[in-house]
């Protein structure tokens, strides 16, 4: 019984730092076969019509307890070189959102990618439904669909990410958009329902590289962010 005990007080001690990891670098708010196109699949679109009641979310920035940046942060580990374009752009949005804190973000969308793509994988709607505009979460839903029809079941394991660098930014009226270069070492299976394998190989590591634009309205206090297109790259 005192073993028991003990080791139920270490899991619950990793669970709630776990959780609170989250709540601090994600927000509060929220909650391999392919995709059509690509691994994520959900054509690039118009900047989606945020909701200030934060239908629409990925929490990714806040700067809490700290004087707002004169300009953009710059992460020198994975944001080795960037544009002129780039940095006035960043600029601009941190005049439109003074809690923009680009090290911050860049951290946040380094773990909504990883929850993201494994949520994808283990068909985890309840999961990728707040961290996803209604037009991304609309394909992966299809594609989710469409492996269970099939009778397949994906097995990813996250190996990591190598690098994430934003590569663009914009401010179109009061949507601030951020697109993210993600370079991910991933191993990925789908098996039939016989369990015999149809795609993939268990012991290979794939390079994978992924873009993907994340939004949200800087007019409202909300600092919740959602994935609002994803690409190859």
């Amino acid at each position: 019984m005192g073993v028991f005990d003990i080791y139920t007080v270490i899991l619950l001690v990793v669970a709630v730092a776990i959780i609170w990891k989250l709540r601090s670098v994600l927000g509060t708010k929220t909650g391999a076969e392919r995709p059509p196109v690509d691994r994520y699949a959900a054509p690039r679109a118009e900047p989606p019509e945020l909701r200030p009641n934060g239908e629409n979310v990925v929490p990714l920035n806040r700067v809490n307890g700290s004087n707002p940046p004169e300009g953009p942060v710059i992460d020198a580990e994975s944001q080795p070189t960037r544009s002129s374009a780039l940095d006035a752009a960043l600029r601009a949005l941190t005049q439109a959102d003074h809690s923009f804190d680009q090290a911050h973000f860049l951290g946040g969308a380094k773990m909504a990618y990883e929850m993201i793509v494994t949520a994808f994988a283990n068909a985890d709607r309840k999961t990728l439904k707040p961290l996803l505009s209604r037009e991304v979460y609309d394909g992966f839903a299809s594609a989710i669909d469409a492996r269970e029809r099939a009778g397949h079941k994906v097995d990813t394991k996250f190996v990591g990410i190598d690098r994430a660098e934003i590569v663009e930014a914009s401010v179109k009226g009061v949507v601030a958009e951020i697109t993210v270069r993600f370079v991910s070492q991933l191993i990925t299976v789908t098996h039939d329902a016989a369990g015999q394998v149809v795609d993939g190989d268990p012991l290979r590591v794939a390079d994978v590289i992924d873009v993907w634009t994340f939004a949200r309205d800087t007019s409202t206090s909300d600092p919740n962010w959602r994935l609002v297109s994803t690409q190859n790259g």
